[in-house]
């Protein structure tokens, strides 16, 4: 008889289960060490499931820019608005494309939702303008004078503020100064503000000559005319008025502008751009702890702290208001400070009568940046955590009511060999769990509603892979051998058959993941985690268990409850070697033991 070959396991070997074993439990308490070390013991939800609000957005054609909506500038408002929400301390918010002119905005519940909705869809042009002319709108009450916030002012970093707020004027001053300013020669053009108001100032010492009849108005007259006929109707608490004006207007040249004083609108004729968005580095709302205010500081690029040098040395020469420079948000004045020297070293800070919300809120707009497309609120999706929670709950009961399915088959079908299989679905239950928990913390997912499905799905999944090696057992048995030969002859055939299935499903899963966006997203995570997962369990517990059970009395001995009974599964009778004769047919090696003495 010749001796087995030396590095090739035998057939029927058993292997080193209790190794396996040890890998996959050191494992589980790992995770689940992991999991109360940091706190997150349970999975984070979906705003499907723990409530907020899911905004759409569509992008809007602009004139002039047919192609601005593409590939580039949708990705590029995805990262702005993404680092907006998320500035503002809303963790984990979830903004994503869909289609070609969408982007969707997930924004849990949380204390800063209201303020991440108001600046979702903000396109933020930002840009500082000097003020040529400025009048308030409604009168202010006493009370309200009372309790109304000054307009800020403008410093340099280190220098002190510029002091007391810009001063109203009555409505004959405001006119007069609009007047000045706007029939400067030049006004209209892209011109430096320090040359308008020179020029406005010459004008206010030395009224001009009224165009005679022979001597017709030039272009840049008729254009201050009309931009100060449309000043003066201008009503900025009309709310479709106030909609309407410094849209669709070039940086270079002036325009009209509403915003806020105090609690009353007010109206503005700015001079062309100066600095824009694009010239600030950084900003953010601080309070000051000498003065125990909140202000908001702002960091210039290099060649933004040349501008804002430059307009801030032309503007702190000039009196009240041309003294001021307004920060235009989206065509509405968000800040209108006043200064008092040239700001340089490409750092200022805007004070004021902020609040901490208010200067949070600049901050984090100056910061991040304009949308390079204008956007419409298409729809506004809000989940409460209830609903969340009754369909978390029904997805669980759908669940349950899976795995029951399952239990029952297995028990009914494979007796024993169930409880092998209830054993191996639990630990994989308390991998996908500890897992999923950790990964909320560590990559953002989030447990949803599809990727409850995902769950669910998988259960089947994993128990179609015990079916598989349970089949390749029996299929052994019916051939006649016996059980612990018969565990290892099924193995290498029934892990082919798991591999390739687990394989396919995720393969699916990836591609899933990858053309979808949005909560499906969850279910490919999800499907492609637990179809791994299920390899783990597998080969490293359902496998080590069936073998160490197959050397009890109870499994080996084909127990009729174990569901490996031979005459329950039709086995044929035990195999035995055999060897040919000369004449080529098989007679059965039946020969007696040779006793010791005789031999």
């Amino acid at each position: 008889m010749a001796a087995p070959k030396k590095g090739r396991r035998p057939t029927g070997a058993q292997g080193r289960p209790g190794r396996s074993l040890a890998i996959i439990l050191i494992a589980m308490v790992a995770l689940t060490a992991g999991m109360f070390l940091t706190k997150q013991t349970t999975p984070r939800l979906g705003i499907d499931l723990a409530g907020g609000t899911s905004i759409t957005l569509k992008a809007k054609s602009e004139p002039g820019k047919p192609d601005a909506i593409n590939e580039t500038n949708m990705n590029t408002a995805v990262g702005i608005i993404e680092r907006r929400v998320n500035g503002l301390g809303v963790s984990e918010a979830e903004v994503q494309t869909q289609g070609t002119d969408h982007i969707i905005v997930n924004i849990p519940k949380g204390t800063n939702e209201q303020q991440a909705r108001e600046q979702v869809g903000t396109t933020a042009q930002l840009y500082f303008r000097p003020v040529l002319a400025m009048a308030d709108g409604a009168p202010i009450t006493p009370e309200a004078n009372a309790s109304g916030s000054p307009s800020p002012s403008a410093s340099g970093s280190g220098s002190p503020s510029a002091g007391a707020p810009t001063p109203s004027s009555s409505a004959t001053s405001q006119g007069r100064a609009l007047s000045e300013a706007l029939k400067a020669p030049n006004a209209p053009s892209p011109s430096p503000s320090a040359s308008a108001s020179k020029k406005a100032d010459d004008k206010a010492t030395t009224p001009p000559a009224s165009p005679s009849a022979s001597t017709p108005p030039s272009a840049d007259q008729a254009a201050a005319a009309d931009l100060q006929a449309k000043f003066a109707a201008l009503d900025c608490s009309n709310e479709t008025q106030r909609a309407a004006v410094g849209k669709n207007v070039k940086p270079e040249d002036p325009t009209l502008a509403c915003g806020k004083r105090g609690n009353a609108w007010g109206k503005w004729v700015l001079g062309p751009a100066q600095v824009n968005g694009q010239d600030v580095k950084d900003a953010k709302g601080v309070i000051d702890p000498q003065r125990g205010m909140w202000i908001v500081t702002m960091q210039f690029t290099d060649k933004g702290a040349d501008k804002f040098a430059k307009i801030t040395g032309e503007l702190a020469a000039k009196q009240s208001p041309q003294n001021q420079f307004a920060i235009v948000l989206d065509g509405e004045v968000i800040s209108d400070p006043s200064v008092s020297q040239a700001l340089t070293g490409g750092n200022a800070e805007i004070s004021g009568g902020f609040t901490q919300q208010s200067a949070m809120d600049l901050g984090n707009m100056l910061s991040y940046g304009a949308l390079p497309l204008s956007f419409q609120e298409d729809s506004v999706t809000t989940v409460t955590a209830a609903l969340g929670g009754e369909q978390l709950k029904a997805g669980l009961i759908a669940g349950a009511i899976g795995l029951a399915l399952v239990v029952i088959y297995l028990l009914a079908y494979y007796r024993g060999l169930a409880f092998i299989a209830i054993i191996s679905l639990l630990v994989s239950g308390i991998l996908t769990y500890t897992i999923m928990a950790l990964l909320g913390k560590g990559i953002g997912f989030a447990l949803n509603l599809p990727a409850v499905c995902g769950a669910i799905v998988a259960i089947g999944i994993t128990a179609d892979s015990f079916i598989v090696y349970f089949e390749r057992i029996r299929d052994e048995i019916r051939e006649g051998r016996t059980l612990r030969p018969a565990v290892e002859r099924a193995w290498p055939r029934a892990r082919r058959t798991i591999l390739v299935s687990d394989f396919v499903s995720f393969l699916a899963a990836a591609v899933l993941f990858i053309v979808t966006v949005g909560k499906v997203q969850g279910f490919a995570f999800t499907l492609g985690l637990t179809t791994l997962l299920d390899v783990v369990v597998v080969f490293l517990f359902t496998k080590p268990v069936m073998t160490l059970l197959a050397r009890t009395k109870f499994f080996s001995s084909g127990h009729p409850w174990s569901g490996l009974d031979p005459k329950r599964l039709g086995a044929k009778p035990p195999l035995r070697r055999s060897r040919r004769t000369g004449s080529g047919a098989p007679t059965a090696n039946l020969e007696a033991p040779v006793d010791a003495k005789e031999a």
